[in-house]
Order: structure tokens, then C-alpha cells, then sequence
């Protein structure tokens, strides 16, 4: 593995990189309401469909960051 690839990684898993997900993912629920408001507004039930999924997806995505920024959190405290 490159060193390139390794601060990558070092850096996918450090609180940073957590925020920087959240932040990507708050961003992508932005265009998840966008379609939802359009689906709504044409009467499209399968754009519709398509935006609930997504949404579900999101949270789903979040909760995932969020149990991990907790679990970072807790490393940094020492113990004993």
C-alpha cells in the first residue's frame, strides 16, 4: 500500500474524515429534498418512491457516522 493510500485511510478514520462524511451526507439529503419537492409537485409516485429510498438511506448513512464519531470519542479517553 502506497503511503498516499494510507493517509487515507488514517484519515477516513480519524474524527476529521467523520466530520467530513456527515458533512458530504447532510450535503447529498440537500438534493434528496430537492427530487422529493419536484416528484411532489409532478405527481410522480416513482421519483417519489425513489426519493424515500434515498432518504433512507441517508439516515441510515448518518447513524453509521454518528456511532462512529462516538466510538472515536471514546478512544480518546484514558482509561484507569
Amino acid at each position: 500500500m502506497s503511503a498516499m493510500a494510507k493517509k487515507a485511510k488514517n484519515f477516513k478514520k480519524s474524527k476529521s474524515g467523520v466530520y467530513l462524511s456527515l458533512g458530504t451526507t447532510a450535503f447529498g439529503a440537500l438534493s434528496v429534498v430537492k427530487q422529493a419537492k419536484m416528484a411532489r409537485q409532478d405527481n410522480d409516485t416513482l421519483r417519489l418512491i425513489d426519493a424515500a429510498v434515498s432518504a433512507a438511506a441517508i439516515v441510515t448513512g448518518m447513524a453509521i457516522l454518528y456511532r462512529e464519531l462516538k466510538r472515536l470519542g471514546d478512544d480518546d479517553v484514558l482509561l484507569g
